[in-house]
């Protein structure tokens, strides 16, 4: 009976570590949407000085409400890519719809027309749109304060709200939709410096790690891979390298540090790449950075004295989750096999060392794990 309730203990001790963190604090006062200069846009003017205005009928006395018509409709942004001119006013207009408007169909309609006002930059033979006000990172950056976003948390833990008003806001679906749209320009417009392109990686990769936003990790997922090939060929190497250690700085070092490498997918070259260094970098802010190189590394994981009954086997695991995405998302070229050798002792170690009856909290999942991936080793 005392086996059984230790088992049992042991198990729900496991299932306690879930991943997640709230990185949304209390949403501020959006602001103000109303623009009175829309009055004077030419989109505007041009439908109430039409003659055919009279005979239909259409009320033009407010702007704002023809304006809304024609944007949730989808013809606004058909008028404006006719007109190759997409105003300031319009511009800011629908912009702050979309981040700020508690309408979610206002919302929608503002986050398409952006969406087809940027990806018609991309198409072969359309005419060139100019465009008077463009949204800076900045407007970015402050729409995710105003949701509650806490980007000066010095690291990202477990986040109370001292009211009601929790993000993340409605708005972020827009938001994510926006970002991806805007990081697929870069053959033609430059949107955003180098360091704020690096930031939105990081900011994406942070918005993983929030339950709340379970149901858009698909959205997520493709935000990232669209911000992860802003970058030029001559970029991504020095600012992949970047992004990984400011993770590693300020993610907890537990399952969510799994989940953010877990999150890295795809099968392109620069994903590959980007999980590598992430798990890498945060390996080595485990070890609080003793390390000097990768061989220091692999040294220290191999002196775990797995048989010792104070080893903490959560944080063996998460050693041996980060090191399999560091060595095997980039596949080792053969001037590396040192590092292979050492991998592979370290594998044995973890899977013939451990035994069997051992039932403490996580001993089983090393040593299944180090295994199933030694015998997936060998077979290569």
């Amino acid at each position: 009976m005392n086996s059984l309730m230790q088992i049992i203990e042991i198990g729900g001790k496991e299932d306690s570590f879930l991943w997640g963190i709230c990185v949304f604090g209390d949403q501020r006062t959006p602001p103000p949407l109303a623009f009175p200069e829309l009055k004077s846009c030419t989109v505007l003017q041009s439908f109430m000085n039409n003659k055919l205005n009279s005979e239909f009928e259409i009320c033009t006395d407010n702007g704002d409400t023809l304006l809304e018509g024609l944007l949730v409709n989808g013809w606004l942004s058909k008028v404006v890519l006719a007109r190759g001119h997409v105003e300031k006013s319009v511009a800011m207009w629908t912009f702050n719809l979309m981040a700020y408007s508690s309408n979610e169909e206002l919302r929608t309609s503002a986050c398409d027309f952006w969406c087809a006002i940027l990806s018609s930059k991309n198409e072969v033979g359309l005419q060139h749109v100019k465009i008077d006000w463009f949204p800076s990172y900045s407007e970015l950056k402050l729409a995710l304060e105003n949701y509650g976003f806490l980007f000066n948390s010095s690291n990202m833990e477990y986040v109370h709200s001292s009211s009601g008003h929790q993000g993340p806001a409605q708005n972020i679906r827009a938001w994510i939709k926006y970002a991806t749209a805007s990081c697929q320009v870069r053959s033609k417009t430059a949107i955003y410096l180098t360091s704020e392109a690096e930031e939105l990686m990081e900011v994406i990769i942070y918005l993983f790690l929030d339950r709340q936003l379970q149901g858009l990790f698909v959205l997520l997922h493709e935000c990232m891979q669209s911000a992860i090939s802003y970058f030029t060929d001559n970029e991504w190497e020095s600012s992949c390298e970047k992004i990984a250690k400011s993770l590693a700085r300020r993610i907890p070092k537990d399952v969510n540090c799994l989940r953010i490498v877990e999150c890295i997918s795809g099968a392109n070259s620069r994903s590959k790449l980007f999980r590598s260094v992430v798990a890498y970098q945060i390996l080595h802010s485990c070890f609080d950075y003793k390390a000097q190189d990768e061989v220091e590394i692999l040294n220290l994981l191999i002196s775990i004295n797995v048989k010792d009954k104070n080893c903490d086997f959560f944080k063996v695991y998460v050693y041996l989750v980060l090191t399999e995405n560091w060595l095997l998302s980039n596949q080792l070229s053969e001037d590396k096999q040192v590092l292979n050798e050492m991998w592979l002792l370290y594998l044995r170690n973890c899977s013939c060392l451990i035994a069997s009856t051992d039932l403490r909290s996580f001993a089983s999942k090393v040593r299944n794990k180090a295994a199933y991936l030694l015998q997936g080793t060998v077979t290569q």
